[in-house]
């Protein structure tokens, strides 16, 4: 029999990536999502589609009494950084009240099996290097501090209503679809590599490079970039993990290394055969020189490892994306 599964904001960019992995896999897959910044052209015919918000409590009731789902897979959430610090009331009713009437939605049906993105934001600056799910967390923006709130409210669900939980901390996810199957294009990216993009295609004028002075080889910041298809993979893996386990876990998802801006830059003009206009500007307040992962327990307790996540196929599979938006002028 499939396995039946919700994934929440399914229609985003990793959230995609996440509903061709399980489909892939054999899975029965329903997507609900609001499309306040996923995409209907990221919609799969073979998924279900239940347009939806996670602030109606009654929908989500009638979700989860209209089928019986094996897990839910959580990634409905605003992620950027630097606007949680401007709009902390809009992070905190999105993020963490959301979240908050999902987990009762859960509580109250059958499910028990809750896979959450998490992100690499709750460890904040780093103490040492590479970062373990030992290292510290106190997260320097109020975006990391709602997924930080999630995973202890996801630690007393466990406890209270037996509710098995990954936390998957991921840190730059980047890429597309290796068979181009992904077609939307993030909206309004404040992440590097979707930045360098539109500047290569033109929608930008130039990158801005956000510090050139850091002790890294060549003074731009270093950071561990992840393949959207290799944390789409872990994401299956941890359903396998929490379906076969009682214990709920919290890993890393990232590669071990990192890539510099310029790094990117270069790889990006190399593939792409455009210059890639940019200015040196100050650094951002918080911004360490180097953040990059051990995903040893990644590798341990789920098996897994990232596979597409080289900078060459980062930039590559990216770069086929937005050249054939550019071809189309959408």
């Amino acid at each position: 029999m499939k396995k039946k599964i919700l994934v929440v904001g399914g229609a985003g960019y990793i959230g995609s990536h996440v509903v061709l992995e399980f489909m892939e896999q054999g899975a029965e897959v329903t997507v609900l999502d609001n499309l306040s910044s996923g995409q209907r052209i990221n919609l799969f015919p073979e998924a279900k589609f239940i347009y939806g918000c996670l602030h109606d409590r009654y929908l989500l009731k009638e979700v989860f009494a209209s089928e019986k789902y094996d897990a839910v897979v959580h990634l409905a959430a605003f992620k950027a950084a630097g606007e949680s610090m401007l709009e902390p009331e809009m992070y905190a009713r999105n993020n963490i009240n959301g979240t908050m009437n999902l987990l009762e939605a859960v509580s109250k049906s059958p499910t028990r099996i809750f896979i959450f993105s998490s992100t690499a934001a709750v460890y904040g600056s780093p103490s040492y290097l590479p970062v373990d799910e030992k290292h510290p967390v106190d997260p320097l923006n109020f975006y990391g501090f709602t997924k930080l709130e999630i995973e202890s409210f996801l630690s007393w669900y466990g406890q209270l209503k037996g509710v098995k939980y990954a936390n998957l901390r991921y840190f730059n996810a980047a890429g597309y679809d290796p068979q181009g199957r992904v077609k939307g294009l993030e909206q309004n990216p404040a992440n590097l590599i979707p930045v360098v993009m539109e500047t290569a295609t033109g929608l930008r004028a130039r990158v801005e490079v956000f510090g050139s002075d850091f002790e890294t080889a060549d003074g731009t910041g270093v950071r561990d970039y992840i393949h959207v298809s290799d944390l789409a993979s872990a994401h299956y893996k941890a359903f396998q993990y929490l379906e076969g386990d009682p214990k709920s876990i919290t890993v890393n998802l990232a590669t071990g290394q990192g890539y510099s801006v310029l790094d990117v830059i270069q790889m990006t003009e190399k593939i792409s055969g455009r210059k890639v206009p940019y200015k040196m500007v100050g650094r951002r307040e918080g911004d360490p020189a180097e953040l990059y992962a051990s995903s040893l327990t990644a590798k341990e307790l789920l098996g897994w490892q990232a596979e597409w996540s080289s900078l060459q196929q980062l930039i590559s599979t990216t770069w086929e994306v937005y050249k054939e938006d550019l071809k189309t002028g959408n």
